[in-house]
């Protein structure tokens, strides 16, 4: 269901910010703000901000941003019409009825059918592991797992019988057709044995996605069978790449971190030990779409991976993921047990919060899983090491950061700091290697964002804190076609029209960005941190140096692209040199 325009500026106007989130954070008054503990990352000192004036909030400590509408998305996981629906019930505002078509009638009962399928099927599964005496053998595992009976209900822990066709007949006397229980993921079909369920003597984990709704089971074997673990195929309900056991209680953990394991069993003993932040793939290799997810509630991922020569494998592969992603990965060392459930059962929690505490930076891991393929006794063998080590520099596209890395890694392995840069220049040069992928967005982080573009967010803070002072002044010479990074541009175009109109509002601005991450994005444009100066000279000096670099920038921008042939280019290039000198002696009071 999409909702005009009109009818969503409605709500966020009726929905005033403090009063919606101080109902989940406790906010103080402190200048023009109101200040509490951020609900996006673990933090004792307050650096969360929400501004009454612009109706939107700021994490100055995790960068979270935005308006009433995405933290409601982001603390609860609403998608964008949730959050509408939940504010509007809140505001008094009547949304107009939804009209759906016969097919969305259609594909949505059939959706919400495969999820009630997969949730009586999950009740049946709990009641036969505590009421059916075949499930004394799946009680008596999970019970020598150490699992206490808390820990077996909040996952809903259940057990399938002796055969599968006691599930098929439960499910049809609820009424649902065979079509749906096949569909859902629960039975399969065969001329021979018409339907029945594939789990049998199994223990059952049900898998939920992040709003705790049944769309898959997964089923370790009882005694020697095959396979080991059982998954639910894909099905309209569960896709494998998209969803991460245990998520739906590790985003609302508020650890600041992930940890990543490999299995169900040690995402269970994670939060069994107090570690409610774990989480675990779905019968598949970590997925792109896994990290995209994970990225929704947190910037750090530990990896728990088993210890073996797969799990390193699968380490490694994860690292790539998540870097592509933008998320910071650490792995734990658990020997000399072979994965969390071990450790845990062993050692016990303070032990595993040492080992995360001393977790190691995932690129000092990939150089150390690196270096075992290498004799370093051997010249040729150390040579070939170090030019695999420069071609890992390689994909850090931030210079800054690459040459930490360089200088660490320089001094770890006893490699001339200057002989290793060459190597990395060399590669890079040759493009032996490709460099790491940017951010979905377009827009780069603050550690990574030009001049230009830092001089474009800070122009949009300054017109928002003072719209009606600046704007008036520079609008003969600075447009939205001046902001040459493509987010700031949509930004300044929206919020010069706003302003025309007179009913700018920051919160109103980001509303119309239609998903969650460039609402975010452009949330953090109007929080940009403006320079510390302590006199209003100074704050002038500043602001006038801001608005003449992002003029600059848009003028040499313009220049560059344009053909001495072309007149009317001539002419603007002309326009752009004659506003820059009229920007330098133009003096803006802020007093």
């Amino acid at each position: 269901m999409f909702y005009s325009d009109e009818i969503v500026e409605e709500i966020r106007a009726k929905s005033d910010i403090v009063a919606v989130i101080s109902g989940y954070v406790s906010l103080k008054k402190k200048g023009s703000n109101h200040w509490g503990c951020c609900p996006f990352h673990n933090e004792k000192t307050p650096s969360f901000a929400v501004s009454e004036s612009k109706q939107m909030y700021h994490c100055f400590g995790c960068g979270e941003s935005g308006s009433v509408f995405t933290f409601l998305m982001k603390y609860e996981n609403y998608s964008f019409p949730e959050a509408i629906r939940v504010l509007a019930d809140r505001a008094g505002v009547k949304l107009p009825e939804i009209e759906y078509s016969e097919e969305q009638k259609q594909r949505a009962n059939r959706r919400q059918r495969l999820l009630d399928v997969n949730k009586d099927a999950a009740t049946f599964f709990y009641y036969q592991l505590r009421k059916n005496p075949h499930g004394e053998v799946g009680l008596a595992y999970l019970r020598k797992r150490e699992l206490t009976e808390e820990t077996m209900k909040k996952f809903g822990l259940g057990y399938a019988g002796k055969n599968g066709s006691e599930l098929v007949q439960y499910l049809r006397q609820k009424g649902y057709r065979d079509e749906e229980i096949r569909d859902a993921g629960v039975a399969t079909f065969s001329e021979r044995g018409g339907l029945s369920s594939q789990f049998w003597n199994r223990v059952m984990f049900p898998i939920q996605d992040v709003n705790h709704r049944v769309i898959g089971f997964g089923g370790r074997v009882m005694g020697d069978g095959e396979p080991k673990y059982l998954n639910s195929p894909e099905t309209d309900i569960f896709d494998k790449r998209r969803n991460l056991y245990g998520l739906n209680y590790a985003r609302t953990a508020r650890a600041g971190n992930v940890i990543l394991c490999e299995g169900y069993m040690d995402v269970i003993a994670m939060h069994q030990a107090g570690f409610g932040q774990a989480v675990a793939s779905l019968g598949t290799a970590f997925t792109p779409e896994q990290a995209h997810l994970i990225h929704r509630y947190a910037e750090q991922v530990l990896l728990a991976y088993d210890s073996d020569g797969a799990g390193v494998k699968a380490a490694l592969r994860a690292i790539g993921i998540l870097r592509n992603e933008g998320l910071t990965a650490k792995v734990i060392n658990m020997r000399p047990y072979k994965d969390p459930d071990e450790f845990m059962k062993a050692l016990g929690h303070e032990a595993f919060q040492e080992r995360i505490d001393q977790a190691e930076n995932s690129f000092f891991y990939e150089i150390r899983m690196l270096e075992a393929n290498y004799n370093l006794k051997d010249p040729e063998e150390k040579t070939k090491f170090h030019r695999e080590i420069a071609a890992k520099l390689c994909t850090f596209e931030e210079e800054v950061e690459r040459e930490n890395y360089l200088q660490a890694i320089a001094e770890k392995y006893y490699i001339g700091v200057d002989n290793l840069r060459k190597l990395v220049v060399n590669y890079a040069g040759k493009g032996l290697v490709t460099p790491a992928a940017k951010p979905k967005s377009g827009v780069q982080s603050k550690s990574g964002q030009d001049g230009a573009t830092r001089a474009q967010k800070l122009l949009i803070t300054w017109i928002a804190d003072y719209y009606e002072t600046i704007y008036p002044k520079i609008k003969p010479y600075v447009t939205a076609e001046d902001f040459t990074d493509e987010l700031c541009a949509q930004v300044a175009e929206r919020m010069f029209a706003a302003i025309e109109k007179g009913k700018f509002q920051p919160a109103e601005i980001i509303s119309t960005f239609e998903d969650e991450v460039t609402q975010k994005e452009a949330a953090e444009i109007f929080y940009e941190v403006l320079p510390a100066v302590e006199t209003i000279q100074e704050k002038e000096q500043a602001l006038h140096d801001v608005i003449y670099a992002v003029k600059k920038n848009s003028y040499e921008h313009f220049k560059q692209k344009q053909s001495d042939r072309d007149i009317s280019a001539i002419t603007k290039v002309l326009e752009g040199k004659k506003a820059l000198l009229a920007l330098e002696k133009l003096h803006i009071s802020l007093e």
